[in-house]
């Protein structure tokens, strides 16, 4: 198998050789590729090209009009409205989080890194029947809210704090190993010229997690945008209203709507594609600028 090979160079020394070439048969080599390909081909390709294929089976005009309904548009926008929002609240939080974890020393630390794994860990059903519990009509806060007429359940307030819940894990956890990696060094040196807090943050700390923010913002927003489990249950699943283009996709396939649900299925689809080339385009980025610096 290929590998590094240790050899004593000198009496308690090691080094380190260029890994070898690859040297199982070439059978072993095609009969695993082709596995592979299998397997993302019914996996992944198959289902995605499906999707395209029932979305155009009644024709272009049906495909516009699927996607001109009043409640169509409507899930369009809340979709994009809540990744908006959600997205600059897990870029602050993530920076935030991270910067304190990996910067400073307190006691508390293991339990943040804890808590930021919770949404992993927490069925998103579950994170948004808390939400319910806590702001609903019969909930801690509900009839403080209600006597308040603010609406958070059933409302844009509920769906951004369910997304929110699901998707914080994202850009910390993107940038933690990175800014752990790169250590305090160049942080003290700042302080030691002088410079202070923001000025830190803007010229040292901000260029170097730059792509690794940029990877998590971009995971993130893919998250918000197909997030289904937590806003469907702080939703209500009101028709024009409340309903995320998961949910009105869901809708439309009860309803045997299927070329109207297809049509909008492949909307969500292209904008996954398009989060995916900017993500290989980003790690390209990265990786041609990590080379230049190596060299």
């Amino acid at each position: 198998m290929a590998g590094y090979v240790t050899t004593v160079a000198n009496p308690g020394r090691a080094v380190l050789e260029r890994p070898r070439h690859i040297t199982e048969p070439r059978v072993m080599r095609w009969c695993l590729i082709a596995v592979a390909l299998l397997f993302l081909g019914f996996m992944l390709i198959l289902p995605l090209a499906s999707i395209f294929v029932e979305a155009f089976r009644k024709g272009w005009e049906v495909y516009i009009a699927a996607m001109q309904e009043p409640e169509a548009v409507s899930a369009i926008g809340l979709t994009l409205t809540v990744a908006a929002i959600t997205v600059p609240l897990n870029v602050i939080f993530g920076i935030a989080a991270a910067w304190a974890i990996t910067k400073f020393n307190f006691k508390a630390k293991n339990v943040l890194i804890t808590l930021i794994d919770l949404p992993f860990a927490v069925s998103p059903v579950i994170s948004g029947l808390i939400y319910v519990l806590l702001f609903g009509a019969k909930g801690w806060f509900g009839p403080w809210l209600q006597a308040h007429d603010i609406k958070i359940i059933f409302a844009l307030p509920g769906i951004v704090l369910a997304t929110v819940f699901v998707t914080f894990p994202f850009v910390v956890r993107e940038l933690l190993p990175l800014m752990q990696a790169q250590g305090t060094q160049e942080e003290e040196a700042a302080v030691t010229l002088g410079a202070k807090g923001w000025r830190i943050f803007w010229k040292v700390t901000l260029p170097n997690i730059k792509w690794g923010l940029l990877y998590g913002i971009i995971l993130c927003n893919a998250r918000a945008m197909g997030e289904f489990g937590a806003v469907s249950v702080v939703s209500g699943h009101i028709r024009g209203e409340t309903n995320t283009m998961p949910l009105h996709i869901q809708i439309l396939y009860n309803e045997y709507q299927f070329a109207a649900s297809f049509a909008i299925a492949s909307l969500l689809v292209l904008l996954a594609v398009v989060t995916l080339i900017v993500k290989s385009l980003i790690e390209w980025k990265f990786q041609g600028q990590h080379k230049t610096e190596g060299a």
